[in-house]
């Protein structure tokens, strides 16, 4: 009978050179301050130097210093402050010209869902409209309705409500 011996320290080498080849070659920062383990992919800046994500949005701050806007009761109208917000992001999208965004309308949760839909396409059509009568390339802006079905605040008071009627960006190229 043969030794297995040799089949034995075969077949253990033939495992080891496997384990060792299933390592990750994503490189990571090595401790450089601030930065984490990022990537230099997931660094990317835009224009003015702010961080700026694929599909990062304006409500959780991963859309750079695109802002969202809010809305009154019932209404998809710009108001002052609403207008000074997209004027600034106005600004930004001008300067970075290959940025592109979606903008998603939002409604609180009173009212029916067919409603709010159409109200939400309404708050999100306003702020596309906007962005480019102020000079911003129409096909960079595209527009969604989620309704009431995506609040951010979930309190059932005015608060909360307030923070829900909202037009917010998601950058969808940079």
């Amino acid at each position: 009978m043969r030794s297995l011996k040799p089949i034995a320290l075969v077949l253990t080498l033939i495992l080891l050179l496997g384990l060792t080849s299933c390592g990750s070659s994503k490189k990571k920062n090595n401790g450089a301050p601030g930065m984490g383990n990022a990537t230099t992919q997931d660094q990317d800046m835009g224009a003015d130097g702010m961080n700026l994500e694929i599909n990062g949005d304006s409500d959780a701050g991963k859309a750079g210093p695109l802002q969202t806007v809010y809305f009154d009761f019932n209404s998809a109208s710009l108001n002052s402050g609403t207008r000074a917000s997209l004027q600034n992001n106005a600004e930004f999208l001008k300067k970075n010209e290959t940025v592109e965004v979606q903008i998603e309308g939002h409604c609180d949760e009173r009212g029916g869902v067919q409603y709010n839909l159409a109200l939400g396409e309404k708050r999100a059509m306003a702020v596309k409209q906007y962005l480019v009568s102020m000079g911003v390339n129409s096909s960079r802006v595209s527009t969604i309705s989620f309704g009431k079905e995506r609040p951010v605040s979930f309190g059932h008071e005015e608060a909360s409500w307030s923070k829900n009627r909202r037009a917010n960006f998601v950058v969808t190229a940079k």
